[in-house]
């Protein structure tokens, strides 16, 4: 109580300096831009975590403390009053996909799809408004969350029939919220040649790297697995360049709007770097980009790898030093790669999407060109081979690079053993607490009880270990809601609040931690923890306001909590209407 008070003396008393001038400016300080005060600021950092006011000066923080930020009072300063909100740096998506982001906007958004038959109602609406032979496309559905007869079923997947029948006049393709799986119609399949029954079709099933899945007389259902998708979406005609500048602009507005200030881009082609080149040029790329190569496209890694990082140090906007590795596919899906067969799938192992001898290869040339290495792995296989191929990477390369910073992407699903491993290696788990919210209710169907306690979404393990946790949402694996991953890593529950005491409790995060992981530490995973992630003097002026202190009210009131507004380089780019 006394220290509320002290509190609230502090603010008048701010207060009325701003109103009234009372500023003497005996330092001869220079004017500060803008004066943010009277609510709680979260520093995340250590020597200083909470204070009452922020001073910035064009894009950077110039004051951090109490009532001297009055003496930055200049007749051009503006004042934002917090109003008793609460404000912490500027929120780091630590892994999404930016264009997926924007298309989800544009296509149809299958994420709060609760059955088939929802789906299909989506699908025939797009369809009725598209001209025939016009691709439907669309992301986000999953079968995990529905509840299907067994009858309808195929390999734990629905099949296309009714959605072939309701859509016959357009080719349809609807990728899983994953991204590791998608859902053809028969137009889509007969434009692929994918034969709906033939003498050959139970042998045609495997696609290396991936899968069709096909019933038991060999007709194809419509599910294509991991690499076997490239049969259809290699028949989806090019979007447009005028397309993927809207869907850029409004990924960009969605970032704003979710207190999103800088973003770790998971996997760019070279028409997306050309994309975000063009609107940074133009002054309109409105988020910081920390860009990772796709690894699908070789000849653009080797390019870079002549070239070297593009590391932005004057707008600090879009900087390129990173590879992106898909090695395995999505628990969802059944394609991510174990070490013991899927309980609910006997004798299947899930996909090594990309071969080891690549990453192993990848590892050193990024090492000796200066790239930090991001693979995507979410079985223990695949976790521990890439652990493995990084391992062996800096041991044939010792002293190259001290700090090379190498990420595993998802993480979820280690065996103990590989556990310490990650800061043993100094290799950053950035992992996205949502899915766990997401998938932990059906993940036990695919692990067993075992290997979910001892290795599934282990965050306390690792970060006792001494590793850095960068978070994220996937988006758009998951909708892009920082509250809803921040909730998930201090609760371990579903988003419905279940189960009352959380999924293995122990490895909740505190409500630090967590905070960390979507500020400093993603800095941190990106090598900028020197510019951004904490409220310090000479960083980026880069904040999130929440109508509510997510540090203190309680649990399921987070998911409750908005977006007030949201500062990029000391300016407001969002404000809640």
């Amino acid at each position: 109580m006394i220290k509320q008070s002290v509190i609230k003396i502090l603010t008048l008393v701010i207060a009325a300096a701003f109103i009234f001038g009372c500023s003497s400016h005996q330092e001869q300080i220079e004017p500060g831009d803008k004066i943010i005060w009277g609510g709680t600021i979260y520093t995340v950092n250590d020597q200083k975590a909470r204070v009452e006011a922020v001073v910035t000066k064009g894009d950077h923080i110039v004051f951090v403390g109490g009532l001297e930020a009055k003496n930055y009072l200049g007749e051009g300063t503006k004042i934002i009053g917090l109003n008793g909100k609460t404000m912490t740096p500027g929120l780091i998506e630590g892994h999404g996909h930016i264009m997926g982001l924007g298309y989800n906007e544009l296509n149809i958004d299958l994420l709060g799809v609760k059955s088939y038959d929802e789906l299909i109602d989506k699908v025939k609406k797009a369809a009725n408004e598209a001209e025939p032979g016009e691709w439907i496309t669309g992301r986000g559905w999953h079968q995990s969350k529905w509840d299907m007869s067994e009858e309808d079923v195929v390999k734990g997947f629905q099949v296309h029939d009714k959605l072939s029948l309701a859509t016959p006049d357009n080719p349809v393709y609807l990728r899983h919220a994953s991204g590791h799986a998608g859902f053809a119609n028969a137009k889509a399949m007969e434009i692929a040649g994918v034969q709906q029954l033939s003498k050959e079709s139970m042998t045609q099933s495997e696609v290396e790297g991936g899968e069709i899945i096909r019933d038991d007389l060999g007709n194809p259902t419509g599910i294509f697995n991991e690499r076997a998708q490239a049969l259809i979406t290699r028949n989806i005609p090019e979007i447009t360049e005028e397309k993927d500048e809207k869907a850029l602009e409004l990924a960009i507005k969605a970032c704003w709007r979710n207190g999103i200030t800088g973003f770790h881009d998971a996997g760019a082609t070279r028409g997306s770097i050309s994309l975000f080149r063009q609107f940074k040029e133009r002054g309109d790329l409105g988020i910081r980009l920390y860009v990772m190569l796709t690894g699908w496209d070789k000849e653009l890694l080797e390019e870079w790898y002549v070239k070297g990082p593009e590391i932005d140090t004057a707008q600090n906007l879009l900087t390129i030093r990173s590879v992106k590795l898909n090695c395995d596919g999505a628990l969802g899906s059944r394609g991510a790669w174990l070490l013991e067969e899927y309980t609910d799938r006997p004798g299947h192992f899930g996909h090594e999407t990309l071969p080891m001898d690549f990453v192993l290869e990848t590892s050193k040339k990024a090492l000796k060109s200066g790239f930090q290495v991001c693979s995507h792995a979410i079985g223990d296989r695949a976790n521990r081979e890439i652990l493995d191929r990084y391992e062996k990477a800096f041991m044939d390369n010792p002293g190259l690079i001290s700090d090379h910073r190498f990420r595993i992407e998802h993480a979820q699903h280690l065996h103990p053993e590989d556990i310490p491993r990650f800061a043993e290696l100094g290799v950053i788990p950035a992992m996205q607490a949502v899915h766990m919210s997401s998938d932990r209710p059906w993940a036990i169907d695919r692990l067993g009880k075992k290997r979910i306690v001892e290795g599934a979404y282990v965050w306390q393990k690792l970060l006792n270990s001494g590793a850095k946790i960068v978070n994220g949402t996937d988006v758009p694996v998951e909708p892009l809601n920082p509250l809803a991953s921040f909730y998930a890593s201090v609760a371990r529950k579903t988003l419905e609040g279940t189960p009352e005491g959380g999924y293995e409790p122990d490895q909740k995060m505190t409500r630090e931690q967590a905070l960390r992981s979507y500020t400093l530490d993603a800095a941190y995973g990106a090598f900028e923890e020197d510019i951004k992630g904490s409220i310090e003097v000479g960083k980026l002026a880069d904040f999130t306001i929440f109508s509510d202190n997510i540090m203190t009210i309680p649990e399921l009131d987070i998911l409750k909590t908005n977006i007030e507004m949201t500062i990029l380089a000391g300016e407001v780019v969002y404000t809640k209407q």
